[in-house]
């Protein structure tokens, strides 16, 4: 019913900036919260940010002031730009979308994941 795909991760430097996408595609009615969360090996997936719809974001203490989620309705996409990069940001990267289907059907909608390494 419903796809997402997420774009934007890679090898960056310290201090760096890269830019996460994801768009959801399918029988989309509306989106409230679209967040990311990140994974790290041997670690548990956390949040990043959180985006509700007519809310104020919520991010991680970690990332606050470096990062910046946003969102754009129209491509039911949602993005994550961060900038300084530290080498302990380095995980996959996971969109998270709660998406109302136009059946009536509520999803907890997940990315594939992206890769971001941050290494000098």
């Amino acid at each position: 019913q419903v796809q997402l795909v997420e774009s934007g991760g890679g090898l960056v430097h310290p201090g760096g900036s890269l830019r996460l996408s994801c768009a959801a595609s399918g029988r989309i009615f509306s989106i409230n919260t679209m967040g990311w969360y990140r994974q790290a090996p041997g670690k548990e997936r956390e949040l990043v940010a959180a985006l509700p719809t007519g809310g104020s974001t919520n991010y991680a203490d970690s990332v606050k002031g470096r990062f910046t989620i946003s969102r754009d309705n129209s491509k039911n996409a949602v993005y994550l730009q961060m900038n300084s990069l530290k080498p302990e940001d380095t995980a996959v990267y996971y969109c998270n979308l709660d998406i109302r289907t136009w059946s009536g059907a509520i999803l907890d909608s997940w990315g594939q994941g992206a890769q971001v390494t941050v290494s000098s």
